[in-house]
């Protein structure tokens, strides 16, 4: 453990993070096996630098489960539709879990067949897509996957929320591990960074989101009482209509408005659902080929005059990726509420 010269955080190495993790998740309630699952999704997210879904989300899920809105030892089945085709129904425990368990379905068909779909019903919130498409990446597998969510979006020409701020995401992976890794929601931002600037009692730009009446707001507390807005206008209203029709109806998943708020209905299951699809890219050519491939394409986006030269032209994921290297080399920062508070639920406080 190292204390930095601000007083009010603590750096950790991950071992001690992904431990204090477990035992929390295993002091909800959860299976050491399946707490080890969520936490390695949650301590990926924080190593990627996407802090809004990493181990603090640790607190949202234990009120939940305290409420008997998440099932902390879960009946997960998966039924085999066609060999490269599986449907999973998580039975309402963490979306970490879940998320892991389709993926583990999704590489497994790819292995055998180049390619695997797992479609999800029965979930919660399954954090950022980005730790999932990192995992495939690492062992060769490009993916899309994306989930729905709580409604918060109106359909273009509306005024009422009829989707939620859908995430999808897509990985191709380099064999020398620069991956590239795009995970994006379907608002101009989202939903957590408003809830960050609400705590911090900060305002946010107009083009955030709308309060109850459609109307722009640069108030965070009316923006969480209103709508988001989406990404792109139209565009992005019907990339939220296509992962809904995946992720939901496809994979016999609540959809649209029959989505529970897991912030208004605590004790009530989501029933959220998710879509993972990966290729084996092996079965494409071999290592060197997509080493060459992939050195050419990022070269000539890296080689791109920049507008401003004090940031350059980056790829989707590299960003995240230098966080990645770099905190698994000096650990993790964290407020020390924030870890005292997971720490005691590790130890049964």
């Amino acid at each position: 453990m190292m204390t930095d010269g601000n007083s009010s955080e603590t750096r950790f190495n991950i071992q001690q993070v992904q431990e204090t993790a477990i035992n929390a998740l295993c002091g909800l309630g959860l299976h050491h096996e399946d707490a080890i699952d969520v936490a390695d999704i949650l301590v990926a997210a924080d190593l990627l630098g996407i802090r809004t879904h990493g181990i603090k989300r640790i607190i949202s899920y234990g009120e939940r489960v305290a409420v008997k809105g998440i099932n902390p030892r879960p009946q997960i089945s998966l039924e085999q539709l066609a060999p490269t085709i599986a449907r999973l129904n998580g039975d309402n425990a963490m979306g970490p879990l879940i998320g892991q368990k389709a993926l583990k379905s999704s590489l497994e068909m790819a292995g055998h067949y180049g390619l695997g779909a797992t479609f999800v019903n029965g979930s919660n919130h399954f954090g950022p897509v980005m730790p999932y498409a990192f995992r495939a990446a690492e062992q060769g597998f490009a993916s899309f996957i994306c989930s729905n969510a709580t409604t918060t979006i109106a359909p273009t020409g509306g005024k009422a929320a009829r989707f939620g701020n859908n995430p999808l995401g897509f990985g191709i992976p380099a064999p020398d591990g620069n991956h590239v890794m795009l995970d994006i929601a379907l608002s101009t931002v989202a939903r957590a960074r408003i809830r960050d600037a609400r705590d911090k009692g900060e305002s946010i730009p107009e083009s955030w989101a709308t309060d109850a009446n459609g109307r722009p707001t640069t108030n965070p507390n009316e923006a969480l009482e209103g709508l988001l807005q989406p990404v792109g206008g139209h565009k992005g209203y019907g990339l939220a209509l296509i992962v809904d029709l995946l992720s939901g109806l496809l994979s016999n998943a609540a959809y649209l408005t029959h989505v529970k708020a897991w912030d208004k209905q605590p004790d009530q299951p989501q029933n959220l659902g998710h879509f993972f699809l990966v290729i084996d890219t092996r079965g494409l050519g071999s290592a060197d080929w997509l080493t060459q491939r992939m050195h050419d394409f990022s070269d000539i986006l890296h080689s791109t005059p920049a507008a401003n030269p004090d940031h350059p032209v980056m790829l989707p994921g590299e960003r995240e990726l230098r966080n990645h290297r770099q905190q698994m080399r000096d650990g993790l920062l964290y407020d020390d509420a924030l870890y005292a508070s997971i720490r005691r639920l590790a130890e049964g406080g």
